[in-house]
């Protein structure tokens, strides 16, 4: 288990909080027998196994399958843009698991003890990924929910909360302890917290900012809020305590940071759904509404019940099943179906600086590489242990100080050659358009050995 780095030139050495490492190791033996096809199917099946149980959840509450497919698909674009092999995908399964473990015990449909699966989720959770606080908050909202039903519901709905109150109570506090089963105790809590609120961080990193809704990913996202208000506001009276917090939480932290998008697109389809199916029904049985609206809502509600006959009566399984299993054993082939290549993933060339990169390669180059943090991790893929590099995307690791420095390199602000000659750089690689490589070119102590229009390498002269 690794505690400190080994892979930067900057922090060799310096103690870090590895809080994926479980991950990690997995992908690392997927790598090992399938290589980056193997990774690239697994991140893939674990995003499709995410989707589908939100689907089926919808389906087992009594939604249509035409509006479950409808709402699931406005997910899945919002979402697209964290389709990455990262392990975040991780975090919004789990997440997922803990929401319905939750609903369905404040709902009556299961009983407390299977409350005592979430500390179960929660020692894998906080091994594979950093989202295990989103754990404590969804629990935090279900307690919050039955504290207010117990002083603002009516007399049975105050005795039901009450009783919920103490599994829910007890399960939050175990799964609080069972997070504390990482290589790292407590101090990973503290070190998590202290990167989430570090602001200079937040406002620098471009996951963490407010989502850019002039994108179609985020515009869908858009759609799914107006579903939701419009959702709420028709049915209303309908809407459990919990879920009306949850939707408050996940419109903000959607709102907040385009890396909260998938989990919040979740969030939202799960808990509308329901309420879009019953004001359809009303419609359909004219409450409420005119009779030419009447009779358009019944003739979509009889379309919606047949379709979703169809689908309850097929099965299918089948057929994904034996897909998956075709594309483990392409993968387990190196990528090949006979003699043909099916599967061939690679990073592209246009995003990624392959050449310089299988230049350096070549070169069997020793000095630390200084490039900009987005490439850190695919330089840390392609030439570690043989090259360092400078500065990669664990800003956590890094730290305030340290990154304020590279900002002033990075963007060619006065005093920029400062940090690089501090860290002994004598390797550059950037993106071709960057402010620094623009500098450099201008810069006699520093000579192009490589420009192939995506990327440029520099060597100090």
């Amino acid at each position: 288990m690794l505690r400190t780095d080994p892979f930067s030139s900057t922090m060799n050495g310096k103690a870090w909080f590895a809080w994926e490492w479980l991950y990690d190791l997995g992908l690392g033996i997927i790598y090992q027998g399938a290589g980056l096809n193997g990774v690239v199917l697994l991140t893939a099946l674990w995003i499709a196994v995410t989707f589908t149980a939100a689907f089926r959840w919808m389906l087992a509450e009594g939604v249509s399958v035409l509006l479950a497919v409808l709402l699931v698909l406005l997910a899945i674009s919002a979402s697209s843009i964290h389709f990455l092999a990262r392990p975040h995908v991780i975090t919004w399964l789990f997440a997922l698991l803990w929401f319905w473990i939750l609903d369905r015990y404040e709902a009556g449909i299961a009983k407390a003890q299977s409350l005592y699966l979430l500390p179960v989720l929660m020692i894998l959770w906080v091994n594979l990924h950093g989202g295990f606080i989103l754990a404590f908050l969804l629990s935090g909202i279900y307690v919050l929910a039955s504290v207010l039903q117990v002083y603002a519901g009516d007399a049975a709905a105050r005795i039901d909360a009450r009783a919920r109150l103490k599994p829910l109570c007890l399960s939050t506090l175990l799964s609080v302890i069972a997070s504390f089963f990482n290589p790292y105790g407590y101090h990973l809590h503290a070190h998590v917290y202290s990167y989430l609120t570090n602001g200079f961080l937040m406002s620098r990193i471009d996951e963490f900012q407010s989502p850019n809704f002039h994108g179609a990913a985020q515009r869908c996202f858009a759609a799914l809020l107006l579903i939701t208000v419009f959702a709420v506001a028709v049915r209303r009276r309908k809407l459990r305590i919990s879920h009306l917090l949850l939707i408050a939480f996940a419109t903000d932290s959607g709102l907040y940071a385009a890396r909260n998008i998938p989990l919040a697109s979740i969030f939202l389809i799960i808990v509308v759904a329901p309420l879009l199916t019953s004001w359809i029904v009303g419609c359909s049985q004219g409450i409420g509404v005119s009779e030419s609206a009447q009779r358009v809502c019944l003739r979509m509600h009889t379309f919606a019940d047949r379709v979703t006959t169809m689908e309850n009566a097929l099965r299918g399984h089948l057929w994904p099943i034996m897909a998956i299993a075709l594309s483990i054993s392409v993968c387990l082939n190196g990528g090949r179906l006979g003699w043909r290549t099916a599967m061939n993933a690679h990073f592209n060339a246009k995003r990624f600086p392959v050449e310089a990169v299988d230049l350096l390669a070549h070169d069997s180059l020793h000095d630390p590489v200084f490039s900009v943090d987005s490439w850190g991790g695919y330089l840390i893929y392609r030439l570690y242990p043989q090259t360092r590099v400078v500065v990669d995307d664990r800003h956590d690791l890094y730290g305030e100080g340290f990154l304020k420095e590279y900002l002033k390199s990075i963007h060619a602000e006065p005093g920029w050659d400062a940090p690089l000659d501090r860290w002994d750089v004598k390797v550059i690689l950037l993106p071709v358009k960057s402010p620094l490589a623009s500098v450099l070119r201008e810069d006699a102590r520093w000579r192009i050995v490589h420009d192939d229009g995506v990327s440029i390498v520099f060597r100090r002269q």
